[in-house]
């Protein structure tokens, strides 16, 4: 019992780590997609090539981890999770259409609270001062960051759009913790990776021109680079990273500890794409920062009693 403490500090400190990483990873996205949608490559195929990528090199790596047969339980995360996570995106694309990128951002980075919400109806999570604070604190980081939603004009239907993402990735996360048990997190990734793939090659089959043909793919140097930097970096990489840590963390501590993501963001569109660097970018990340040290402060096992 002496050593129970430190060695479940240290485990915690280590998901802490990989969580962090996994969200800076995450936040590339942008900055690769944006990179290759300006070099002329439709957004479609990007995704497609992100996660058809991906799935390859997930599957070789569960493949070589000893995962060498279909499971059940991989079947349900290709369908299930791999939906969701095209849902995701297609409805932050949309949303897109009707209001800001600054306020999308802080519509959908409400999800923690939506996390902890559900984790407590559900009674798998306490509510616990160290972790309302962290929340409270993320959520002002991430307000201060992007900015209120009154600095710019509102359209309802673009606002329901970004909270439907926000409530449909607070309920993908704790529904990830629990189909990736029994799994590693290569051949969890993988499943993952092949079921978005999918889904967004029969987007690509559907919506294709009659012209280009269904797998005609407008790649060029830029673009090629900014596919295979979403499949290794911002998907590959970060999936793995972000199951170890959600395996340790849970889902409310492990969706707070994410909230470092839009920062992460800010800061790689300052050093690639020449964006400026605010004073409301270094003090959300403060308040985001302080609300990691807190959880790693306070850190908390799954199992401990109210």
């Amino acid at each position: 019992m002496i050593d129970e403490q430190p060695s479940t500090r240290a485990a915690s400190g280590s998901a802490t780590l990989l969580i962090a990483l996994s969200a800076c990873g995450f936040g590339t996205i942008p900055i690769f997609v944006t990179l290759a949608t300006r070099s002329g490559t439709p957004l479609v195929e990007v995704l497609v090539g992100r996660y058809g990528l991906a799935a390859l090199l997930l599957g070789a790596i569960a493949w070589f981890s000893g995962t060498r047969r279909l499971q059940r339980d991989g079947l349900r995360i290709l369908i299930v999770v791999g939906s969701l996570q095209a849902l995701i995106a297609y409805t932050s694309l949309i949303a897109l259409q009707y209001i800001s990128a600054g306020t999308l951002s802080f519509l959908f980075y409400t999800y923690p609270a939506w996390v902890a919400i559900i984790a407590r109806v559900r009674h798998s999570e306490p509510f616990t001062r160290p972790r309302l604070i962290a929340l409270a604190l993320s959520l002002i980081g991430v307000a201060v960051m992007v900015g209120s939603p009154s600095s710019s004009a509102l359209h309802p239907y673009g606002v329901l759009l970004a909270l439907g993402s926000a409530m449909i990735y607070a309920a993908y996360v704790p529904l990830l913790g629990e189909l990736q048990r029994g799994l590693t997190p290569p051949t969890t990734a993988a499943y993952m990776a092949i079921g978005a793939a999918a889904v967004f090659l029969l987007v690509k089959v559907l919506t294709a021109s009659p012209d280009d043909g269904v797998f005609a793919f407008h790649l060029n140097p830029v673009s090629l680079r900014s596919v295979l930097g979403l499949a290794i970096i911002s998907t590959t990489a970060a999936f793995m990273l972000f199951l170890r840590g959600l395996s340790v963390l849970g889902p409310v501590r492990t969706a707070i500890v994410s909230t470092i993501e839009p920062f992460c963001t800010a800061l790689l569109g300052v050093w690639f794409l020449g964006q400026p660097m605010t004073q409301s970018m270094l003090v959300g990340g403060v308040f985001i920062a302080s609300a990691v040290v807190l959880l790693q402060l306070r850190s908390e096992t799954r199992a401990e009693p109210v």
